[in-house]
Order: structure tokens, then sequence, then C-alpha cells
């Protein structure tokens, strides 16, 4: 039996030699899940079956990224690069790319993120002249979103009476006119948001049986990771492609479904055997992850869901401390009992503040934590807070970026038309655009041939116009040979943002000029590592489609020193820490007050709760205040029944419920007074006199024993090294990244010592 096989328990070893056939793995919080999926379709593989006739689909790239490597290392590099390994965007963009003629749509369509939909929803209302209180820009988007990953097009939502009664009772009847004009704009743009990647997608499969047939001989065995997350149209896509072979390998969990409110449908996971009659089912029920106590107090909490599967969670670990509740007087006074226990545990049991997560149900509860936290003088990082790629200064290089691939990209256009200024007015811009919907001309097209347009626009600004066409056509041609980081500066040069922002001089343009300064290392990041990847040359294209598709989840936190997360639990999910505080345990609040109307809501509240201390691996402390401000007003507040669903031999109160006695010292929040941390950055610009280079014969030799730090993993030992000169390889275990294996004459890093 292969090696990797024997590091599996007899749980895992099931289902990770199961070749054909459907099959369900239930996989318990901290049991190796992701083990068994690499293993198995490593499995597969060295069972003779073409690693291009495997499918597996994530929720994340880093999830597709850690499992590629790991399968790398059992079957080898060139054998994982054939696999088709990501998260459904990323896949479903790509088949979309292929056939993008059966849709009507270029090969080299945009994909629009969440903002550039709201930028076109927010235009389009405002040029129908709509009521912005009643169709706001983000509800609007939000609905077409859901409508979408239900399946329900245009056509479908005028055919469907009860659909339109919703919305005139909602007071928007012309949503259906918003909903078309906004789809009408993205097909003329040549671009497909988030959603439509899925409904095209389904629109594909079904439409066109060539297509389908394709597929389902390509793809002869699937895999679906975090299957509990998937949605309807997910699911169609899925059930589709897998009908032929039904070769299908899903896992999840169910206790862990908590995005309902996306569009996920626990049901996926729940009916799988009524899909699939023939279906095997594997438990994964060992946590490897926390200690006895937390695993039975989660296990007492989620047993009160009655919507589940079966499963028994157990651990071998040691019992560990009891689950700590604490009662506070005020939010604010949580805070601080937070921030202070952190200091005293740091120091108390040698903790680092990386190992330390505090966990709460909407974002608003970070203020109160943040401040305490400072108080400390304890580095924190926010998790969901405004990520790199939606700064406006990446934001408008990005859009350079994406108009030199794709002209007809009208939001894209309109962002950076203007900017830097150069004379083209919001007016000439709303002359041009009507002009465009009226003939059904994209914008691009009416600007490049402004010169002999009806438009009436002066002489000066068809001049401005004519040579911002000049310019992106110039970045077009010179596309045509550079890779991305070649064509970025090209678009820094002459465009001149940085030098505008020299100009201004301020602490806001110096930060926006070190990000852009990031966005080149993260270009030449990615085209380093896309080297590993067959068939790429680390065009813009490719890394558009990268910069499009990637989720807050999958970026690198740049981390000077190690710091406390703070997070809402949702953000949580696949992530572990030593200690984990979870705040604002109190009805209306966690459970939601809109989720405690029915018993599905509730549930998935509840499942929400056991997420969260499936988290920890050591300690577990729960905080609840008496009374919290909401609105301006002090209210009292009731602990959350989640608390008292544990059972009690696995808790600790800290204090007595709603004692008299526990005060707070409130006199003392005044006299405290604190400076605001200077932001100070960490990136440092890649130049060849500190990093090995991509030539295969000029790198910085190293061997075991050595430290080295790299760009992307940080500080490292080399453990082990292989081969000679530009064929190198070293295995390096780095203090944050963990093992990772390189390619020395790609890789980019300093020796140390």
């Amino acid at each position: 039996m292969q090696d990797y096989l024997s590091k599996l328990n007899d749980s895992q070893k099931l289902p990770t030699v199961h070749k054909d056939g459907p099959v369900m793995v239930i996989a318990g919080a901290g049991s190796g899940k992701t083990r068994v999926l690499t293993y198995r379709i490593a499995y597969l593989m060295e069972q003779g079956v073409d690693p291009f006739s495997i499918l597996a689909l994530t929720f994340t790239n880093k999830a597709a990224r850690e499992m590629k490597e790991r399968i790398g290392l059992i079957v080898g590099q060139s054998n994982s690069k054939a696999l088709w390994m990501g998260t459904f965007h990323s896949i479903f963009a790509r088949i979309l790319r292929s056939e993008a003629d059966y849709l009507g749509y270029s090969s080299s369509f945009s994909i629009y993120d969440t903002q550039d939909s709201e930028r076109l929803i927010s235009s389009i209302i405002k040029e129908l002249k709509l009521d912005k209180d009643l169709y706001k820009y983000r509800n609007i988007r939000n609905r077409i979103s859901s409508l979408k990953n239900n399946l329900v097009t245009v056509k479908a939502y005028h055919n469907n009476p009860e659909l339109v009664q919703q919305d005139k009772e909602s007071r928007r009847p012309m949503f259906g006119k918003v909903y078309q004009t906004y789809v009408n704009r993205c097909f003329k743009a040549s671009a497909m948001d988030f959603d439509d990647l899925l409904l095209k997608t389904n629109e594909l499969l079904n439409r066109f049986p060539e297509v389908l047939n394709k597929y389902q001989n390509r793809f002869k065995y699937i895999h679906v990771d975090e299957y509990q997350d998937t949605n309807h149209s997910q699911y169609l896509i899925v059930k589709a492609l897998a009908d032929k072979f039904e070769n299908i390998c899903v896992v999840g969990d169910d206790a862990q479904s908590i995005y309902g409110f996306r569009g996920a449908n626990i049901e996926n996971i729940l009916s799988f055997q009524k899909d699939y009659t023939n279906s095997s089912v594997y438990r994964l029920e060992q946590n490897y992850r926390s200690t006895q106590n937390i695993v039975n107090a989660a296990n007492s909490v989620i047993n009160k869901n009655i919507n589940k599967l079966d499963k028994k969670v157990w651990t071998e670990n040691e019992i560990g401390d009891k689950i700590e509740v604490n009662q506070t007087v005020t939010d604010s006074e949580e805070g601080r009992f937070v921030a202070s226990s952190i200091f005293e545990e740091k120091y108390k049991s040698q903790l680092r503040n990386d190992q330390f997560a505090v966990l709460y149900r909407t974002n608003a509860q970070s203020r109160s934590i943040e401040d305490a936290l400072r108080r400390k003088n304890i580095p924190f990082q926010i998790f969901g807070g405004l990520s790199f790629y939606q700064r406006k200064e990446i934001k408008d290089i990005i859009a350079y970026l994406r108009l030199i691939v794709n002209p007809n990209d009208e939001e894209s256009l309109k962002r950076i038309i203007n900017y830097p200024p150069r004379g083209i007015g919001q007016t000439t811009l709303e002359k041009i655009q009507i002009f465009s919907n009226e003939n059904n001309l994209t914008v691009f097209d009416i600007v490049e041939d402004i010169n002999n347009s009806e438009i009436n626009i002066n002489n000066g600004t068809k001049q401005k116009l004519f040579d911002f066409v000049t310019m992106i056509k110039s970045f077009q041609i010179a596309n045509e040979n550079l890779n991305a980081l070649e064509i970025l500066n090209e678009v820094l040069k002459r465009v001149g943002v940085v030098n505008l922002l020299k100009n201004e001089g301020t602490p806001e343009s110096i930060s926006r000029i070190e990000n852009i300064e990031e966005l080149i290392n993260a270009v030449q990041d990615f085209i380093d590592g896309q080297k590993e990847i067959i068939d790429s040359n680390g065009s813009l294209s490719e890394f558009l489609e990268d910069v499009a598709l990637i989720s807050d989840l999958d970026k690198d936190i740049e981390k000077a020193e190690p710091k406390v997360s703070l997070m809402t639990i949702h953000l949580a999910k696949g992530l572990e820490f030593s200690n984990v505080y979870i705040v604002g345990l109190e009805e209306d609040l966690f459970p939601s007050a809109l989720s405690s109307t029915t018993r599905s809501d509730l549930e998935e509240e509840r499942r929400l709760f056991y997420v969260a201390l499936t988290r920890a691996k050591k300690k577990v402390t729960l905080s609840h205040s008496k009374t919290r401000y909401r609105w301006g007003k002090l209210n009292d507040c009731e602990p959350s029944r989640f608390i008292n669903e544990i059972d009690t031999e696995y808790v600790k109160f800290n204090n007595l419920l709603n004692s008299n006695k526990f005060k707070s010292n409130n006199k003392s929040e005044n006299k405290i007074r604190f400076k605001k941390p200077e932001l100070k950055t960490s990136l440092k610009k890649i130049t060849k006199n500190n990093y090995s280079s991509n030539s295969s014969s000029d790198y910085i030799d190293i061997n075991e024993g050595d430290i080295i730090l790299h760009n992307r993993f940080g500080k490292g030992k080399v453990v082990s090294t292989e081969g000679e000169g530009g064929d190198k390889k070293a295995e390096v275990k780095f203090e944050i990244s963990g093992l990772k294996k390189i390619l020395l004459k790609f890789a980019k890093y300093e020796k140390v010592f």
C-alpha cells in the first residue's frame, strides 16, 4: 500500500481508496477532511486515472492551491498541474471562456466584481430617473444576485406574477426594467458578474447537449469540497456533470452549514443519498484539533438541532480547560475584559498574539474590542475590512488594465477616462452614454470615432478623448508582446498616477503610493507563481482573472508582527486558533433577532455557534454583557440561549449571572488616553540585489540548516535539498507558512545565515 495512505486512520482510509461510484464523506470539525480529499485524488491518479479527467471544486483559491501542492508531492508536480482544480467560479470561468461563442460572448469577457455591478446599477437607476431611496443600488444588486443564483432570468422573472407582485408591494415596480437593462448592458460590455459565471454555465450545459456531453466525458471523477455550502445553481451544475458516470465524491459537514444568507442550501448534503441511491457514506468523527471539553461542549450544542446528519465527533486529545463564561455590565467593559484576558494569558502561557482570535456575530461589535486592545498595546488584525483590491488607487489601475484587455468594459472606461484629470467632464460622458444606448454601440466604439461623431462636443474635448483612446490602443499593441508586469509598468509610467499622488504629499497619498508599489510586487509574484502552471505565460488577462476571482480569505495577510485576529464567525470558518473568545452572546444579537423566528434560521445560528466553538484548540471563553448600546440607547440584555445549551459539566462561570456585586469602573474610562498608532508599511520593493533572480544559473545557493527569508512565506529553515544547478530544490520549514518545497531558480529569498 502506498506510503502516504499509512498516515490515514481507518475512517479516513476507506473513502480515500473507494474509487468508483458516488461517495459522501461527512467530516466533523478538525477531522482531516482536506487530507482525505487530497489523498483520494492522488490515489485515483496512482490507479491510472488521467489527471485531466479529474475535477475538484473548492470554495477558496487557497484550498485549491494547498491541495494541488500536496498532491504534487505525492504524484509529481507535472501530473498535479493537469488537474482541473479550483473554485467553482474559476473553473466555470475557464469553461465559459472556452465555450463563449455558444452564448455570444467574447472569450476575453470581463468579470465584474460586486463594486463594478453596484456602480453599473447605480448609473442605470440614475438614467431611469428612479427614486434612489426606493431603488437602493445595493438592494437591487442583492436581489438580482439572488434571482440569478436561483436561475431566475429576466424572462423568468416577468413570467412569475408572484415575484413581480413582491416588487410592486415593495414600491419598486420598475425592478424588472432595471434587471433587464443591467443584463443588456453587461452583455453589450462583454462582461459577466460573479453570479453569471454560475447562471451562464447552467445555461451552457442545458441549452447545448454537445457541450454537456463534452464535459461529462472529460470529468469522469468529480470532487466537491464543503458541499454543505453549495447553492442551488452550483448543485445543478455538479449534478449535470456527474450524471453520466456518477463518480462523484462530496465532502462536507452539515453542522457547519452557515451560509444560508448567501444562498447555500443545506438540503444539498442532506439529500445526497436520495440523489444517488447507490451512494456510499463515510463519517470522519475523530477531531484532531480541539480538547475533549471543547469537542463535547460543541456536540452538546449541535445535538439540539433536529435537521442534521447523524455523527458523533470525538477526540483522543487532552481533556483541557472547561468553557469559561464571563458576564460584564457593559459592552465597553466586555472589550476591556477580553483585552485584559488576552494580555494575561499571553504571558502566563507564553503564547503569541496570533494564537488568539476574537469572534463576533456582526462587524459593528469590533469597536469596543479594538479600543481595549489599543489601550493594552496589543496589535490586532481585522479580517473583512477593506481588502487590497478594493482600495481606490488599486481599482483605478486595475480599470486601466481591464480596458486594455477588453475595450468594451464600460465600467472600467467610465472609472478612469478622466483619472488622472484630463478635462473630460461628466456632462461629456453622459452625452456619450446616451448616444451609446440609443445606437447600441459601446462607449469605446464612440470615443474611438469621436471626430466623426454627431455628438455635440467641442473640438478641444474631442481631442482629449482621441488622445485617451490613442493611449489605450498603444497599451493594447504593447500588451501583445509584454507580460502582466511589463504592461503594468508601462501604464504607470504613461498615466502618471504615482507622480500625481507624490504631488499631493499627504499621509493618505503616501499610503496609496505604497499600495501601488505592492501591486507591482503582487504582479511579480503572480508571474513567478504562473511558471508552475501548464500553458501559462504570465499575461495580463491571466492576472486580471486571478484578481477578479480572489476572495478575502485567500489573501496573504502581511504580518510585521503577530496580531490578534478579530473577525465575524462567518469569516472564521476553516481557521483555527489556540485560544478563542466569542463575544456578544446575548439574545437578539447571537442568535440574531432576525434568525429566531423559524426553526431553520435558528438552527443555522446554532450551527454558527458550533463553528465558533470548534475554531479553538485549547481554550474557549464566552462573553456576554448585561447592557449594550443600540441606536444610542442603553438596553438590557439577556444571555444567549446557546450558553445554557452547553452541558453544565463542560462549563465554568467566572462570575454569578445577574449579580449586583459586579460593577464597572467607568471612572477610569475618561482618564485613559492613548496615541493613534502610526501606520508603517512593511512592504519592500523586490530588486535583483536582494532576491534571487529567475535565471536557472543565477540564484543564491542554500543548503540544509541555512536560514532564509522568503518574499511570500517569511523566515524559514532549510530542512533538505535535492538536485544541482538550476534544478535544485529545497524543503523549507517556514515559521508561519509551514513546510514548503521550493524550486530555487523561481524562488525569491534572502539567505540570512
